[in-house]
């Protein structure tokens, strides 16, 4: 292998995080060699497993005090332009924004209101570099990761294994994701921030923007939202089955068996109305008729039910609006009543003629009594003889 004279990299885009001199193997360099840092790298030499001696940006020129701690680990000391075998990894000082990560797999989460559930999540973070010694060192050199994708790779999967522990510790239902999103965008950062650190890697900044329960979770939360939009379950299976009549009335598709009535069936079944369900809806069903039916009344003619708002009774044409007044206190009442609703009159019996006062008497009525006649006769001094 020829010996390198002048070791430098060029990276124009600035968007590689490592890069390995020689690719593969181990490079040959000697004493006097040119290595050139540009700005925003790093030079890390590494032999046998361990990250040495680390060079920041400039010309340098090796020699046996520059790189004292891969001298000291040669089994040979080093003179004149004497060769030496070791790796170069240049390191990029640069900030990685819009870094994405996922759930490669769905999180399990035991959830109280849907028991075993599939999760998944997604977001994006930034980072940067801070320590190339610990860099090379813990993640590129030992786990021979050297591009960007891997790297990100092992990253992402540090993430959600957080994100896994984290839901368990914090969540109880997926309801309340809505008000959890920050505390566990925080709390996520704060914990990947330690694991990172590990790495030599510092997360700049961290958002989740999406946790996500499966399309059937998704769906049982929607029927729960629409029973409390319409004021609970009983009020929203009449909902679902009015909707369902309206579709088999106009031949949609509720009337070959699917449909609302279909959605309605599912609905219950996914929401623990079970086998309950077949008993349950018929009796909504004529709840929700009979609320919606026109009030009746029975005509006191014919006995017919009757529109209650009926002046006329459409079958006999009986005056419904008749009335009679109660004799004994004067309520007016319904003129088929047979008792006052007020006293309890017998309204049907008849009425007694009222009395007539009687007549005075006089003279040419007939004789005056006797004893008028006497009383008469003796208050007069009959004439003396």
């Amino acid at each position: 292998m020829a010996l390198m004279d002048l070791i430098e990299l060029v990276d124009q885009a600035g968007n590689e995080m490592v890069h390995r001199i020689p690719e593969k193997g181990s490079g040959e360099f000697r004493i006097g060699s040119q290595l050139i840092v540009r700005e925003n790298q790093w030079a890390v030499f590494y032999r046998d497993g361990k990250a040495l001696d680390v060079f920041e940006a400039g010309r340098h020129t090796l020699s046996t005090l520059n790189i004292p701690i891969l001298t000291s680990v040669l089994a040979a000391p080093l003179f004149g332009d004497s060769p030496f075998r070791s790796e170069v990894y240049f390191v990029t000082q640069s900030v990685f924004t819009d870094l994405k990560w996922g759930t490669a797999e769905p999180i399990l989460f035991r959830d109280s209101e849907f028991k075993m559930i599939r999760l998944r999540s997604h977001g994006i973070y930034t980072m940067q570099i801070v320590d190339p010694k610990l860099f090379v060192e813990k993640l590129v050199g030992t786990r021979a990761i050297y591009t960007n994708a891997a790297i990100e790779d092992f990253l992402r999967g540090i993430i959600v294994g957080r994100l896994a522990d984290l839901l368990g510790e914090n969540l109880d239902t997926v309801l309340d994701l809505p008000r959890y999103f920050d505390e566990l965008g925080a709390g996520l950062k704060a914990r990947t921030k330690e694991d990172f650190y590990q790495y030599g890697v510092s997360i700049v900044d961290f958002v989740i923007n999406a946790i996500t329960p499966p399309e059937e979770v998704q769906k049982r939360i929607d029927e729960r939202s629409g029973m409390e939009a319409v004021g609970g379950m009983d009020k929203y299976f009449q909902f679902k089955a009015a909707q369902a009549l309206g579709n088999i009335g106009a031949g949609g598709p509720g009337g070959a068996g699917g449909g609302d009535l279909g959605n309605v069936a599912a609905a219950g079944l996914g929401l623990g109305a079970g086998a309950g369900l077949g008993m349950m809806l018929p009796g909504m069903l004529q709840n929700a008729m009979a609320q919606g039916a026109q009030p009746k009344m029975r005509c006191p003619n014919c006995s017919k039910d009757i529109p209650a708002d009926s002046k006329f009774c459409p079958e006999c044409g009986h005056n419904l609006q008749a009335t009679v007044t109660c004799a004994k206190c004067g309520a007016v009442q319904p003129a088929s009543s047979k008792f006052c609703t007020n006293c309890g009159n017998n309204l049907a019996a008849p009425v007694a003629p009222a009395p007539q006062p009687a007549a005075e008497a006089s003279p040419a009525d007939g004789p005056a009594p006797a004893g008028q006649d006497e009383g008469s006769a003796g208050g007069q001094a009959a004439p003396s003889a």
